[in-house]
């Protein structure tokens, strides 16, 4: 049997209706016969796209409410029978049956159907779904002979085969098509298992009794952290919010391990600021961040921060970059990633003369961050979970605790600082001063030590900035090296029992401070 095989016929069935029409209109065109369902036959015909029901292919109706359609003989005898056995063949020949050379499916959305909020037992129930999965795991069954698709992605892929080879696919695809297939129905039932077990979760449930996580593989990476790590990145089908994997990348080299660590940091910073922001990162750290009247000016400030450190860095932006701002982007040194919503037609085409450097546009950054969400950490045989630090504090919350209240312009910075501190590994310490960070001291065992850091990067720009913390002050040795070097305000979390002796040495070097009654450790 040949490797290729040719498609005249195709089934498409899908509830993610996402790039069917085009995927229809491009078969139509290349002379395959489409059979469809419901939703999905609408669709296509109301793009003016051929295709006929499944009852009409089948000669029986549809019947139990939509329950079975696709159940019959005729559907999986097309999908099922082997091209190369001479019984197989002489029986569909005398039943009058076709072949099913493509099968188009993906499921019922159970999960989500499950997770949102109000849905009923019988709506669940009613989303599980039957004819999806038995014709996919037959055409996956069938690979030899029956591509099957599940994956909006891959219908670009699919299409390419069809143009080298006749309208047909090779072995190799539909190999990782059958994969996918059977993949896709092992979570499926996994989830549909699990609610049985489980049952809906409650609204007062922030976390199930059981688990079940499912990533599919994306790509291999050239190797992980070091060279003789090796690496691959995986996505998950349950994840709703903002991610990388759904950026898309514009120019420059493969992005690395390393890179999709710090550029899921840059992104995590970038949900949280409304006003004209950008961050420049390394090892998923702040070493500069500002906010301005206008990307340009938020990106100068963030760039001035450290400059030094910003040598390999990843920036983030959180508006369209314009002609202004890929100028000074040009001239950085050695910018490893850019990540913004999206790029100006100039400034894209100014900020690709540089090959290697990779561009990436996520729209989804605008957005802002999204409520709720949950949070994984793998460990040695077990995985922890929490809820999200996407706790926002106002300025209302502040209590003033030393006799001289903060100006205006302070609480400004403070509040600039407090977000910014939130993004930086504990224990933190960052100095602010108009809107950008002038020093930052993060990771260190002792929090006194980050303050010595963050003192020494901002030298003589220390006098007259605010600083933030993201926990408490044991003792008042932090706030003597940060109101000794000039800084005139503080935020930090309070709430140690040696808050009198730190609020006693902001007093006495005439400084404000504030207490928020929550922390930001990032460990």
């Amino acid at each position: 049997m040949s490797d290729i095989v040719h498609i005249k016929r195709a089934l498409i069935s899908v509830s993610d209706k996402s790039g069917i029409v085009d995927l229809a209109s491009a078969l139509a065109k290349r002379g395959v016969e489409i059979i469809s369902t419901g939703g999905t036959l609408r669709k296509i015909k109301e793009a003016g796209v051929h295709a006929i029901s499944v009852s009409t292919f089948t000669g029986a109706p549809e019947i139990l409410g939509g329950r079975v359609k696709t159940l019959h003989p005729r559907i999986h005898a097309g999908i099922l029978y082997r091209r190369d056995n001479q019984d197989d063949v002489e029986q569909i020949s005398r039943s009058d049956f076709r072949s099913i050379d493509l099968v188009v499916v993906n499921l019922y959305p159970f999960a989500q159907t499950v997770a949102r909020s109000g849905s009923s037992y019988i709506e669940i129930i009613e989303n599980i779904d039957i004819g999806g999965p038995s014709m996919l795991r037959a055409a996956a069954k069938n690979h030899a002979s029956v591509t099957v698709v599940t994956d909006p992605d891959d219908y670009p892929r699919l299409l390419q085969q069809l143009d080298k080879h006749d309208c047909g696919t090779d072995r190799t695809f539909r190999n990782e098509c059958a994969a996918k297939a059977f993949a896709l129905s092992a979570r499926y039932d996994a989830a549909v298992a699990g609610f049985f077990r489980v049952g809906k979760p409650q609204a007062s449930e922030t976390f199930p009794a059981q688990l079940s996580l499912t990533f599919n593989r994306r790509s291999s990476l050239r190797y992980g952290e070091n060279p003789h790590q090796q690496a691959s990145l995986y996505a998950s089908d349950s994840f709703t919010g903002p991610t990388l994997l759904s950026a898309e990348q514009l120019s420059g080299k493969e992005l690395s391990y390393n890179n999709y660590n710090d550029l899921d940091a840059c992104l995590d910073m970038l949900l949280d600021f409304d006003k004209p922001f950008a961050c420049v990162l390394k090892h998923t750290n702040p070493c500069g961040a500002a906010i301005g009247k206008s990307l340009a000016e938020a990106y100068k400030k963030a760039y001035e921060s450290d400059p030094l450190s910003a040598y390999g860095s990843i920036i983030g932006l959180n508006r369209e970059v314009d002609m202004n701002t890929a100028e000074l982007l040009r001239e950085t040194p050695f910018v490893e990633c850019i990540l913004a919503p999206s790029f100006a037609a100039d400034a894209l085409a100014l900020l690709k003369r540089k090959k290697a450097r990779r561009i990436l546009a996520l729209p989804a950054i605008s957005d802002g961050r999204p409520s709720g969400e949950i949070t994984l950490r793998f460990i040695r045989g077990g995985l922890l979970v929490q809820t999200a630090d996407d706790r926002r504090t106002d300025d209302a919350e502040l209590t003033v605790v030393t006799k001289r209240k903060p100006a205006k312009k302070e609480i400004q910075d403070l509040m600039f600082g407090w977000k910014v501190v939130k993004h930086t590994k504990s224990n933190a310490i960052v100095l602010v001063k108009d809107g950008a960070t002038v020093g930052i001291g993060m990771g260190q065992t002792s929090r006194v030590d980050s303050g010595f850091m963050a003192v020494k990067r901002a030298g003589e720009r220390a006098a007259g900035a605010v600083m933030a913390s993201d926990a408490f002050f044991p003792m008042p040795d932090g706030i003597e090296v940060a109101t000794d070097a000039g800084v005139t305000a503080i935020i930090q979390p309070g709430g140690s029992k040696g808050d009198e002796q730190a609020i006693e040495a902001a007093d006495k070097a005439g400084a404000a401070m504030v207490f928020t009654g929550i922390r930001h450790f990032k460990h």
